[in-house]
């Protein structure tokens, strides 16, 4: 019987490969990697074998989608911020029967979802950046899993955390399961980004006050309250791909039920006018 061992909430700012390349951004991202790292090794000490990652960075606009290829390998520039990240080379094994297990079992909560065994599906850097730090740690078959969502409701990725779970469970396989996205992310107007240093800085004290807040109620296991905001935190704060990330994490964990404390291992930073971490969820 498979085991979902460890859940995090995980940032991939492009500024932590910049962090280790000249210029001026270089180490300033050091305690991001190190979070990255040390999720890593939290989840090889508790024997993972997959990593399952909603990405944020891969934008739905009809159904939801799962990149279950048996291998993911290749070369990835950005087309958001070509010169951020560029020729980024990547290679890991997926694991397709985890992948289509989740799917069969979304669909049959009545969710429709696709699983996909395509070369030319690009994976997004909402999963290549963790796997970029966390791969020198442990290596981990991936699953990615859509989680920029358009056209969806929170409810609807609540199932999807549930057909996560139920096909974790339902395998011989042990999982990492990551929310690979930001707290709020209202990122600085074109206009007004030089002038406010903005790769280091929040664009709203609203919602660098709120991501705080969010981060105490974690740390206090006060997840139901939480829950309750979730809808209006995603749209006052621009949640990243309306958080349907953080959706598919709870529904993983239990929802409302779940009630365990988190752990951040990546002290709160601000990019791009947006508000970053790293945080561990344990799991009940």
């Amino acid at each position: 019987m498979g085991e979902l061992v460890l859940a995090a909430k995980m940032t991939h700012v492009p500024t932590m490969l910049m962090s280790e390349q000249e210029g001026p951004v270089k180490g300033k991202r050091q305690t991001a990697i190190d979070g990255h790292r040390e999720i890593a090794r939290r989840a090889k000490e508790l024997g993972a074998t997959t990593v399952v990652i909603c990405d944020t960075h891969w934008v739905l606009n009809a159904g939801f989608h799962i990149n279950a290829n048996t291998r993911f390998e290749g070369l990835f520039t950005s087309n958001e911020f070509p010169q951020f990240i560029q020729n980024l080379p990547y290679r890991y094994d997926g694991n397709p029967d985890l992948g289509d297990a989740i799917a069969r079992i979304a669909c049959a909560k009545g969710v429709h979802t696709l699983a996909h065994h395509l070369d030319s599906l690009e994976v997004e850097y909402g999963t290549l950046v963790p796997m970029r730090f966390m791969s020198r740690e442990h290596e981990m078959k991936v699953v990615s899993v859509g989680a920029w969502c358009t056209s969806h409701d929170h409810d609807e990725s609540r199932v999807i955390g549930e057909a996560i779970r139920e096909a974790i469970e339902a395998s011989d396989e042990k999982v990492l399961l990551v929310a690979s996205g930001s707290l709020s992310h209202k990122i600085w107007a074109n206009k007004d980004y030089a002038a406010n240093n903005g790769t280091f800085t929040i664009s709203a004290e609203f919602n660098r006050q709120v991501d705080l807040h969010v981060l105490e109620m974690w740390k206090n296991g006060d997840h139901a309250t939480f829950l309750k905001m979730l809808g209006d935190y995603a749209t006052y704060c621009c949640g990243e791909g309306s958080m349907h990330d953080t959706a598919m994490l709870y529904g993983a964990l239990g929802w409302d039920a779940y009630d365990a404390k988190c752990e951040v291992v990546t002290d709160y930073f601000p990019s791009s006018g947006t508000g970053q971490t790293n945080v561990i969820f344990p799991v009940q």
